[in-house]
């Protein structure tokens, strides 16, 4: 591994400069670049069904814009999403001894016949619940025959996120 990477600086100089901005500009996107996990808290109080909620409710208030929009980039498209929180799915639960999980919908802010729905994880730190990753876990699609619908992006096999696509 220590020799790739000592040959990586080379590689990158000799990528196109349009290339290397391109790649630049991607990974300054809010939202884009992957946060880092927190590190939790040395035992955790445990969390119960309203804490995680709260968190989720807390978490959104403080990221909505002054339309009440929250914005998020699609990690698997690229899109900047403008969406509307509707919901906080039940049940919403605790992974591990850290690890906390919340599914919600929210809708497009252009049209609300199109239902995001997103998943947060949460560890403790401070004292406090806070998200450390959101994915779309199903986006809308369009039918013919039964309109907009959630079509799911991954499933969860030992609450290990699959990608089924």
């Amino acid at each position: 591994m220590p020799g790739r990477l000592a040959r990586m600086p080379g590689r990158l100089a000799r990528m196109p400069r349009i290339v290397l901005a391109c790649l630049a500009f991607a990974l300054s996107l809010p939202g884009h670049a992957e946060s880092p996990v927190p590190v939790p808290d040395q035992n955790p109080p445990k969390y119960y069904v309203e804490d995680i909620k709260a968190a989720m409710l807390a978490h959104v208030a403080a990221e909505v814009d002054s339309n009440g929009v929250f914005h998020l980039t699609d990690s698997h498209t690229g899109e900047r999403l403008a969406l509307k929180f509707v919901k906080i799915h039940d049940p919403v639960r605790r992974i591990d001894g850290t690890t906390y999980f919340a599914c919600t919908d929210f809708v497009s802010a252009s049209d609300p016949d199109k239902v995001y729905d997103l998943d947060f994880w949460m560890n403790p730190v401070e004292g406090k619940l806070r998200i450390y990753d959101t994915k779309v876990h199903k986006e809308p699609r369009r039918s013919l025959v039964y309109g907009w619908y959630k079509y799911p992006r991954y499933t969860f096999i030992d609450d290990q996120v699959v990608y089924l696509y």
